[in-house]
């Protein structure tokens, strides 16, 4: 997969890259915005680190109170 990035600085502007954009996601276009991508690094960066089931992260809340 091969990312890039177009900043614009015109309003209009980006409402027309955006429409033609639109028009690829069927194609198997992905549109992100730059908070998405952040967020999605950051999601990517905790997939190695240990978990705890759900359950048992409520037992350890109930136990606090």
């Amino acid at each position: 997969m091969e990312a890039i990035t177009i900043n614009i600085n015109n309003p209009s502007l980006t409402d027309k890259v955006t429409w033609f954009l639109k028009h690829l996601e069927a194609d198997g276009l992905e549109i992100l915005s730059k908070e998405d991508f952040q967020d999605l690094k950051l999601l990517n960066a905790t997939r190695d680190e240990e978990s705890i089931p759900f359950s048992e992260y409520l037992s350890d809340e109930t136990e606090d109170s």
